[in-house]
């Protein structure tokens, strides 16, 4: 009787205290609703006034406002259905003509809640992982701390405005029916979350691969069902999302929305990926050849200046299409495409995902800071796994947040972003000390050089657990000790002997410092994935 109680009160105490850290994440959020917020805040504002105000064959047609609905239909639903929420607060909010720039307390204070109501579908996803009862249970604090605490969710969503929270929950919920097995449940909620933001298509393949191989390969006739029934699940989620708009032959007006590719190959603040050291080489060499008294013809658009063209405007070096980095995404994908399909093993999947987000953000195009989110979020999941996952996971998450802090450029929001960053470094070393103490780091010894003899390397992870506890190295330490400089040059020291000067200069120098993380993160995630599955 009492083994038969134990699991419900495990359960009942993986709940309680995961509301509890949802309720002071919560209450933090509810302090930050008078607080700055970007265009994006109007964008979603004037996306409930369309399917609020317009039949759905208008949706995607309206110009009212240059802030265009671009979403995936499931999206614009979500956004028809709250927006009678809306309606009954405040009339004007939803209405198409005098509602553009509407700013006043009752469209605030509704955003606001609504992103933080929808978080709940994160707070589901982190339940359905942590649940698991072989976790123990500093490994689910550490996963809430480091997903429902997360800072960059809170500086995008909660601040800057967006609902990366609800999406990253519904792929949440995704990984966790994978990895417990569940394969059609988890295809699934990967197709309606793709329905409701494409950039999310990233992590296609390694889907399509590992589902394929792990849910369909089960001989011909069994394989054949299998394939059927899934292939089926896809397109019924599919044509809910698009047979609206096939029926009013709108299907190209809406891909052309979602995927304007002459917004040129990066974002007005550069994402720190592959293209920040493409573009300053390109800038290097022309300004070399300029010195060398060659003619260098200067292309329209300005990298430096923020400005966004309808081609890449490099002087040098080869130009940029959409198709380019599409297959430098494919290529930087396939050694993990070929490691799913040889070991299809669902404790692999987090990573496998996560390195797909990564292999999009590194070489993608049009690429956004906020999408480092999605692979930082999934990496939690395996965050605590080893001591090498840990030092990776702590620097790549300090970075990750670091490089949103240009979103968020008035002052005022200055030292609540600064706050946030060092408050969740601490509770992460915290919460990360608490894993891998110097007792538990000794019993891994003998496992760690035994892995290490099996796939052939020397003086990895063993090195590593043999200094015994939680510890960053002390390349990671220099590492965060040029982040500060960076800070302190761009915060302080550039206004002050510069002045007005080179203002490109700081927002250039965070981006090529969080891209050499990101980068060393990405090769790393490439050899854990080739050596450990």
């Amino acid at each position: 009787m009492e083994d038969q109680r134990k699991p419900e009160k495990n359960k009942t105490s993986t709940t309680s205290n995961l509301l509890w850290f949802f309720g002071v994440s919560t209450c933090v959020k509810l302090l930050l609703i008078p607080s700055y917020h970007s265009t994006d805040f109007e964008v979603h504002r004037n996306w409930l006034a369309i399917t609020h105000s317009l039949p759905l064959d208008q949706w995607y047609i309206d110009k009212t406002s240059p802030w265009t609905l671009d979403y995936p239909p499931f999206f614009a639903y979500f956004e028809y259905i709250i927006s009678f929420f809306a309606h009954l607060l405040d009339p004007e909010i939803v209405d198409l003509e005098k509602g553009l720039d509407y700013k006043a307390e009752s469209v605030v204070l509704f955003q606001r809640l609504s992103v933080m109501v929808f978080d709940l579908v994160l707070l589901y996803g982190v339940y359905r992982l942590s649940k698991n009862f072989s976790m123990g249970f500093k490994e689910r604090v550490l996963m809430w701390v480091l997903v429902v605490w997360s800072p960059g969710l809170v500086i995008v969503d909660h601040m800057h405005f967006q609902y990366n929270g609800f999406l990253l929950g519904l792929l949440m919920m995704s990984i966790s029916y994978l990895m417990e097995g569940r394969d059609l449940m988890g295809g699934f909620i990967f197709a309606v979350l793709l329905c409701f933001k494409h950039l999310f298509a990233v992590a296609a393949p390694v889907y399509f691969v590992y589902l394929l191989r792990h849910y369909c390969w089960k001989g011909f006739v069994k394989g054949f069902w299998r394939i059927s029934v899934l292939g089926a699940v896809v397109v019924a989620v599919f044509a809910a999302a698009y047979g609206p708009f096939v029926y009013h032959g709108q299907m190209q007006q809406v891909i052309s929305r979602m995927f304007p590719f002459g917004r040129g190959l990066c974002h007005a603040y550069w994402a720190p990926n592959f293209w920040v050291f493409y573009i300053i080489l390109d800038k290097g060499l022309a300004f070399l050849l300029k010195k060398l008294g060659l003619n260098i013809p200067v292309p329209a658009a300005s990298f430096t200046g923020g400005l966004v063209g309808d081609s890449s405007p490099f002087a040098i070096l080869p130009q940029v299409t959409p198709l380019t980095t599409f297959i430098m995404v494919l290529l930087a994908l396939s050694p993990c495409l070929i490691k799913v399909w040889k070991n299809p093993q669902p404790r692999s999947v987090a990573r496998w995902i996560a390195y797909a987000y990564m292999c999009g953000f590194l070489f993608g195009w049009h690429v956004h800071e906020k999408a480092s989110l999605h692979f930082v979020i999934p990496l939690a999941i395996v965050a605590g796994n080893s001591l090498e996952d840990a030092r990776h996971y702590f620097l790549l998450s300090i970075v990750s947040c670091y490089s949103l802090f240009p979103l968020l450029y008035e002052a005022q929001e200055y030292p609540i972003k600064v706050l946030l960053l060092l408050l969740h470094s601490v509770l992460m070393w915290q919460s990360f000390s608490a894993l891998f103490t110097k007792d538990a780091t000794a019993k891994a010894v003998v496992s760690a050089k035994k892995t290490d003899r099996q796939v052939g390397l020397k003086g990895s992870s063993s090195d590593v657990v043999e200094k015994g506890g939680f510890h960053i190295g002390w390349i990671g330490r220099c590492y965060l000790c040029g982040l500060l400089v960076v800070e302190i040059w761009g915060q302080f020291l550039h206004p002050y002997l510069l002045g007005h000067k080179l203002p490109f200069v700081p927002l250039l120098l965070i981006s090529i410092y969080c891209a050499l993380e990101i980068m060393y993160s990405w090769i790393w995630q490439l050899r854990q994935i080739m050596v450990s599955t």
